[in-house]
Order: structure tokens, then C-alpha cells, then sequence
């Protein structure tokens, strides 16, 4: 399983490298195959030239691509994901994103992830939208293109701000 919280939640004691190899680590994964893995994850998110930083010598949106890569160097079956692109720039996001269709296509793994994005959402499969704790609605992008599950989702959205009979 892997977490990606919206703080972060890095050590700072490690470097951004032992942070993203922790997991590999406490799984007694061999010294050269977290290597490899750590190595492809940082270069897949763009984060290489900082594996050496502590998490204080780096941005937010750093952090949060850290902390995203330590999620996914296991290769889980889920992934909880509380606003995982929230602190990313718009082509970090997208790395990020395209890692999370990846290990779903790929591997198999679940994503849930918690998001206020309609982009962000946008490259879900099935969304379930929530308002005042409750199931309001439910999106399955099936055949759709992203583009056009996008424009769902927007719908959805605008419905969501008020009541049904407010939009016209």
C-alpha cells in the first residue's frame, strides 16, 4: 500500500533519496535494485538532481514529488492519494499522473485518490463526487476520451455548487 499525503510527511532526517528507499529498505530489497528502482522513479518525476537534498533544501512541489515517488517504488496494489498533485507545477502533475495510469494499466494497482481537480480527475476511471458527506454522483469514464470526460466532470461540478434548480 502507498500513501501520498497532502503534507508531505517526508523525514527530515533523510535525504530525498533514503526517504523514497525507506520502503524498498523495510522490504530487505537489495542495495543495487534500490538503486535502479529509486534512480528510475526520480528520473521518471524529475527530481534526480535532488536526491541528495534534505527535505528543508527543497520546494513544496519537491517535496510533494518525493513523497510521490516513495508511494510508488513498491509498486503497490492501492494507493491513497489525499490531493496528490495540489503543490505541483502543471507538467509535474502530469508526470505524476501518467505514473498513477501506468501502475493501474500495468500493474493493476488502485488508485483512490481524493481531488478537487477536474484535470486531476480527469485521468481517473470512475469518479464518485461527495457533497455535504454524502454520494451526489457518480462518473465511469468508460470510452470516453479524457477531453470529453472532462467536460463531465465539469458539469458535475457546476451542479455541485448549488442546488439543481439553480442551474439553468
Amino acid at each position: 500500500m502507498g500513501f501520498i499525503f497532502q503534507d508531505f510527511n517526508l523525514l527530515d532526517t533523510l535525504t530525498a533519496y533514503e526517504n523514497i528507499a525507506l520502503a524498498l529498505t523495510i522490504q530487505k530489497v537489495n542495495a543495487r535494485e534500490i538503486d535502479k528502482r529509486v534512480k528510475e522513479v526520480a528520473q521518471k518525476l524529475e527530481i534526480t538532481e535532488i536526491l541528495n537534498k534534505y527535505p528543508y533544501q527543497v520546494s513544496g512541489g519537491q517535496k510533494q514529488r518525493i513523497a510521490s515517488a516513495r508511494a510508488i517504488i513498491t509498486n503497490p496494489k492501492i494507493i491513497l492519494a489525499d490531493e496528490p498533485t495540489g503543490a505541483l507545477d502543471s507538467k509535474s502533475a502530469r508526470h505524476l499522473l501518467e505514473s498513477f495510469e501506468l501502475l493501474n494499466q500495468k500493474l493493476g494497482s488502485t488508485i483512490l485518490m481524493v481531488t478537487h481537480d477536474a484535470f486531476t480527475a480527469s485521468y481517473a476511471e470512475r469518479i464518485i463526487f461527495i457533497k455535504d458527506g454524502k454520494i451526489f454522483n457518480e462518473l465511469v469514464k468508460g470510452n470516453d476520451t479524457r477531453k470529453q470526460f472532462f467536460e463531465k466532470i465539469i458539469e458535475v461540478q457546476t451542479l455541485l455548487g448549488g442546488d439543481l434548480s439553480d442551474v439553468i
